[in-house]
């Protein structure tokens, strides 16, 4: 506690540090408050068959990425996940399409082409789920709830559908300009934040829904309540492990003397992660899974039948063994355009540098493709079974909203976005010779949720 006290007076003392955490607080509020701005022409007093709706099953997860908008009916309801569709979308392409390709490697101004596109593709994508949106939306609500011209309209008229399009779209390109910001002028990666932000939002109702289960007849009582909570700190404890996770490679530089002066002769270690793409294969497969239940206008699932039925049941057995395949398969992808081996082992080789007992040049690269394969394996399977676990604990008992903390993208997003800032707040310190959050003075990160 004295050190964590120390470290925050530290923070205050750089004045820089200081005003970018203040700033990412200042919008990730101005975030919340517009997740309670209900769209235009619609009675808030209404909203409990679509809160009911949203508290399980896939629109409970997709109202928890949103914070809570998407039950509000917010001009915030869709969140930042279009955003993260499109991004998804470009990262594909950018794997098969020449163009794109070419985009990668111009630099900075490929950089700011991507973007462009990717925020237009953001509307696209946005343009479509918004009618479904407001469809599902109408038939929660009883006919008097909606009222675009006049209390006395029982019906929902023209306007208030193309008003409310407008409205969401705006809403998402919007909560997108929010992320970009915090990245630009705040701590940490705004999108991330943003992400992480609305999952917190819903912890303290699914914890209280929780409980409350837990203390009725039958529930179990608080002894239950109290083991689900130990479970629930081990799993986050293994999930910072899987996030943290490295395997060491020894590289030993050559001698060389330059003058009168000797450089090389150490020996270096290259840190490769169990789990080298984060959380990104997590979110590929959860963007594609969302899929059906986009597809179907958001309906209920319990409406839906056969394939989309099927791939609606977030807790049914196709929907998770596909959901785990997805995770298997992404994690290798994302891992291999994340990490190229053929670069590592060319910078090792201009530096002198060489893997004992392994011959420099394609050797290496071999080597340490190898090396990978290995070590992703386990990471891609375990990061599989974290996903899967909200389906696990469900059969247990535990409510819907609270076994999303179990696993999933929720935790492994809490965890990896809080590593990931704490890392940048750490960096910010040593830089001005404070001392860090913790005594070595290092917090493994993760790659952030970088959709741009």
């Amino acid at each position: 506690m004295k050190r964590f006290i120390q470290t925050l007076k530290n923070i205050y003392k750089i004045e820089e540090l200081r005003k970018r955490i203040g700033y990412t607080i200042g919008i990730i509020l101005l975030y919340r408050l517009g997740s309670y701005v209900v769209l235009p022409g619609v009675d808030p007093n209404q909203l409990a068959n679509l809160q009911n709706q949203t508290s399980s099953g896939l629109l409970g997860l997709l109202n928890m990425f949103s914070g809570g908008a998407f039950s509000n009916a917010s001009i915030f309801a869709l969140g930042i996940m279009p955003y993260i569709s499109a991004s998804i979308v470009i990262q594909l392409l950018g794997m098969a399409i020449p163009y794109f390709q070419k985009l990668q490697k111009e630099g900075e101004s490929g950089r700011k082409k991507i973007n462009q596109i990717t925020r237009y593709l953001t509307v696209v994508i946005t343009g479509f789920q918004a009618p479904g949106y407001i469809a599902n939306l109408i038939s929660q609500l009883p006919p008097e709830a909606i009222t675009p011209f006049d209390p006395a309209v029982t019906s929902p008229a023209t306007f208030f559908w193309i008003s409310s399009v407008i409205i969401l779209i705006a809403g998402t390109l919007f909560v997108m300009w929010l992320g970009e910001r915090i990245t630009d002028k705040g701590i940490g990666n705004g999108i991330s934040l943003i992400i992480m932000i609305g999952i917190i939002a819903r912890l303290p109702f699914a914890l209280f829904g929780e409980l409350v289960s837990r203390m009725e007849q039958k529930g179990g009582g608080l002894v239950i309540f109290i083991v689900e909570l130990a479970v629930l700190v081990g799993v986050i404890l293994i999930s910072i492990l899987l996030v943290q996770g490295t395997r060491r490679i020894p590289v030993q530089y050559a001698k060389r003397i330059v003058g009168n002066k000797q450089y090389g002769g150490v020996r270096q270690y290259i840190p490769l992660k169990v789990n080298a793409a984060g959380v990104m294969p997590i979110i590929f497969a959860q963007a594609i899974m969302f899929l059906p239940i986009t597809l179907a206008g958001f309906a209920e699932s319990e409406s839906l039948s056969g394939f989309m039925a099927a791939f609606s049941n977030m807790n049914g057995f196709w929907y998770n063994f596909v959901f785990a395949i997805m995770i298997v398969a992404f994690t290798y992808f994302y891992t291999a355009i994340t990490i190229n081996p053929n670069q590592m082992a060319e910078d090792m080789k201009k530096n002198n540098g060489f893997i004992p007992g392994v011959k420099p040049g394609k050797k290496t690269a071999e080597f340490i493709d190898q090396i990978m394969s290995r070590i992703t394996l386990p990471g891609s399977l375990f990061l599989a079974f974290v996903a899967i676990m909200p389906a696990l604990v469900s059969m247990m008992g535990v409510t819907g909203q609270f076994a999303q903390f179990y696993g999933g993208t929720s935790l492994l997003i809490l965890v990896g976005v809080v590593l990931d800032t704490l890392q940048q707040i750490e960096s910010h310190l040593l830089m001005r010779h404070y001392d860090g959050l913790t005594k070595s003075g290092r917090i493994k990160g993760r790659s952030s949720v970088n959709m741009g």
